[in-house]
């Protein structure tokens, strides 16, 4: 297993300087910039953020093959994992759709009139989806927070809605992505259309980091069972299919088939296909 690459022992400003996504972080951490040459612990422990938990968020959004270990699962509390995810949820709402709207705006009124119709409709339908997204999820994870406040363990399969949920969400951002560098013409806002495109990239990534956030450290330990989406991507990845042709039989971005991939391995400790055939076929007997 993959030990993790940033420590408290690092100075801030290097693990920011090594992954510029983490500013965006910071603020869901009640944290701000400023931080001179203080350690992450140093850092830490002024905003008495809990060090294990955000050194696990800062190295999940910055190393694809990381997978915290048992130590370090055991030391997070998921409470801290809910409320986290609950700030991330203002972060999207309150900010990053907001921002991503003004510069949909500036392209949509330079692209002509019946292209801005369509670009504003099927954003506007995008942020109401995102809307309803969140508050489903938010009555979930209230409910998790309230089986955490009576002592009680969370239960198996209690966020397997999750994974599901999210690839929707996901899709249409990499949707609008295509739909705006292909098929929008950009003489006159050219450098508009790429800080638009390059947001809605970022945002792309901090969600598919949500998810993995959700599934890593809300997945009670003994649960190891796979949702229903995993499973479909198992038996196609066991019958030799790539991932972009599980993609496309599944009608799911290439990034959410490896997603759930890697879910699958983390839950299976399988990683080959060989062996993830053999699996699948065990399992169905």
């Amino acid at each position: 297993m993959k030990r993790s690459i940033f420590t408290g022992r690092m100075k801030m400003a290097d693990m920011i300087a090594s992954n510029y996504d983490l500013i965006l972080m910071l603020p869901r951490f009640g944290m701000s910039l400023g931080f001179g040459e203080k350690t992450v612990k140093e850092v830490c422990r002024d905003y008495g953020v809990d060090e294990n938990f955000f050194l696990v968020v800062c190295n999940i959004y910055s190393f694809d093959d990381f997978q915290p270990d048992d130590e370090e699962l055991a030391k997070i509390d998921h409470r801290v994992v809910v409320e986290h995810l609950q700030a991330s949820h203002r972060y999207y709402i309150e900010d990053r759709l907001p921002h991503l709207q003004q510069h949909l705006d500036h392209v949509a009124a330079g692209a002509g009139e019946q292209s801005a119709v369509v670009l504003k409709k099927y954003f506007a339908d995008y942020c109401r989806e995102v809307r309803d997204h969140v508050r489903h999820e938010e009555r979930n994870l209230n409910a998790m927070l309230e089986t955490l406040r009576e002592g009680e363990p969370l239960s198996k399969g209690m966020n397997d809605h999750f994974s599901k949920s999210h690839d929707n969400i996901k899709d249409k951002l990499s949707d609008l992505t295509q739909i705006i560098y292909k098929y929008i013409p950009g003489e006159r806002l050219n450098e508009e259309m790429m800080e638009l495109v390059f947001d809605i990239m970022q945002l792309s990534r901090d969600l598919d980091k949500h998810a993995e956030i959700e599934e890593m450290l809300l997945m009670p330990a003994e649960d190891y069972s796979l949702s229903d989406r995993e499973q479909d991507v198992l038996e196609l990845v066991a019958q030799g299919l790539s991932s972009k042709e599980v993609a496309s039989r599944l009608n799911i971005s290439v990034n959410t088939v490896n997603t759930h991939r890697k879910s699958i391995t983390r839950k299976t400790g399988i990683k080959s296909v060989a062996g993830l055939a053999v699996y699948a076929m065990l399992k169905n007997k």
